[in-house]
């Protein structure tokens, strides 16, 4: 008996979930009650779509940053030259960042990234930001092996900005992880 009684709770849930015949369709055309459950899970889900938009977070409003201004002259650049890109940060001597630039800023996708005519237009363009933010002499830092670096260097050299010192941070291996095999070609 309790398995014919589960049988006919499965039913009654089945036949609470089927759709309206089609006659009652007609019905709601003509302005009668239809059911409105359907529009207000889409309403509801519209609801929580905007949320879901913002990544959960509602939607920033409030004042936009002004441009940066060096709180001194002297400041610092940062040079990332990796097999794939060149990144330029330029900081005050505090560590806060006043401008960037990278050959993806410039306009250059994909292998374009990582060739030195790339990396000197991202410097100029990033020099002159930081002109503009009022930097005129820069301590240099260079770290990595890519093929953007020294085009960097160069084009942040002729770009009127002062280097005062370069240093170059690569960090090298102390014969602590053993190297991969080498390829067969």
């Amino acid at each position: 008996m309790m398995m014919a009684d589960n049988n006919e709770k499965d039913h009654k849930t089945v036949d609470t979930d089927a759709q309206p015949e089609a006659g009652a369709k007609d019905e709601a055309k003509d302005g009668d009650v239809a059911d409105t459950s359907e529009k207000d899970g889409k309403a509801e889900k519209d609801a929580k779509g905007d949320k879901k938009a913002t990544g959960g977070k509602p939607a920033k409003t409030g004042k936009r940053r002004g441009k940066v201004r060096a709180p001194s002259p002297a400041g610092r650049a940062y040079i990332q030259a990796s097999f794939n890109n060149t990144i330029l940060s330029f900081t005050d001597h505090s560590g806060k960042v006043l401008t960037w630039g990278s050959p993806g800023t410039a306009g250059f996708k994909g292998t374009r990234k990582s060739t030195p005519y790339a990396a000197t237009l991202a410097s100029q363009q990033a020099a002159e930001r930081a002109k503009a933010a009022g930097l005129k002499s820069v301590d240099v830092y260079v770290r990595g092996v890519g093929s953007g670096r020294d085009a960097a260097i160069r084009a942040l050299q002729n770009s009127g900005i002062a280097i005062t010192s370069l240093q170059d941070l690569t960090p090298t291996p102390h014969n602590g992880v053993r190297a991969k095999k080498p390829r067969r070609v």
